[in-house]
């Protein structure tokens, strides 16, 4: 695959469907995190700095940059280090492991509600929070933090979600950008009068643009035939940061809400059939990988 900027990074974009129409790569920090969740999380053994350096070189980020991602994803406390000698290794640390294990589930869900699942209740999670111009670079923050968990944004300043089980997250949002005494926080039911849940949709997420995404993410991974251990490990680092950042671009809205044959959840289901096809050999070229390093 080539080393261009590919996929869109959770920590960029302005809202819930920020750069839904265009595909963008990774972030250092964002393909670290997915090295930790698909190679390291369920391996009872720390990782080498060298090993980790590797396999961001072979999805093209430099060296420097790694080194970053890393430094700042130990800051962050999503991984803890151990020391031999000059040598320095890493383990995923409680936070990491939680980060990780929902944006699995969100990965999970976006292929469609599990068999007998209710149907959806009509019911709203609602936000209204506004920032001043003067606190833009925090309004950002705040409205990646939103549309990961699901909020779309029909109208400055309001906030709504179709999943009012995430109020415990929208809660989270809040406190972490110290916004108790100014967000308004409800769960409610549309009135029968006033825009219908279509519309509202229509205004807070671009549908268009997510089904683009999909497809653009579909023509890229079927379409590669990696050869051998090495390319199928890097192709497959590739796909799986692609779809752990989806939940960023899709809110995973339910099925009353969207579109009939609505071609994402389709799309989702065989990029995850394609990972599946390509993780037996991944996983072998990563032990191969970090038992060199070891040595």
């Amino acid at each position: 695959m080539s080393n261009s900027k590919n996929f869109i990074d959770p920590e960029q974009g302005t809202g819930p469907t920020a750069g839904a129409s265009r595909i963008t790569h990774g972030s250092a920090r964002s393909l670290l995190l997915t090295l930790l969740g698909e190679y390291v999380i369920g391996r009872d053994e720390p990782v080498w700095t060298s090993t980790l350096l590797t396999a961001l070189g072979g999805v093209g980020v430099a060296e420097k940059s790694a080194r970053q991602a890393i430094a700042r994803a130990a800051q962050s406390g999503w991984i803890e280090g151990d020391r031999a000698g000059r040598r320095a290794a890493w383990r995923l640390a409680a936070s990491g492991k939680r980060m990780i294990v929902e944006g699995s589930r969100r990965v999970r869900a976006l292929r469609g509600p599990p068999s007998g699942t209710a149907a959806w209740n009509g019911r709203w999670l609602v936000l209204h929070i506004t920032l001043p111009e003067a606190q833009r670079a925090e309004r950002l923050r705040l409205y990646r933090a939103l549309a990961w968990i699901g909020f779309g944004n029909p109208t400055p300043g309001l906030w709504v979600c179709p999943y009012t089980e995430r109020d415990a997250d929208a809660r989270a949002v809040i406190e972490k950008f110290g916004l108790g005494d100014a967000a308004y926080a409800f769960a409610a039911e549309a009135l029968p009068f006033g825009i219908d849940h279509h519309a509202l949709v229509a205004r807070a997420w671009n549908l268009e643009a997510i089904g683009a995404h999909y497809a653009e993410l579909l023509r890229t991974f079927e379409t590669l035939r990696p050869r051998g251990g090495t390319a199928t490990l890097f192709a497959h680092i590739e796909l799986v940061n692609a779809l752990q950042r989806l939940p960023q671009i899709d809110p995973g809205l339910p099925d009353a809400l969207l579109p009939k044959n609505w071609p994402a959840r389709r799309a989702a289901a065989k990029l995850i059939e394609l990972r599946g096809k390509w993780m037996d050999v991944a996983h072998a070229e990563w032990r191969a990988l970090a038992a060199s390093a070891g040595g």
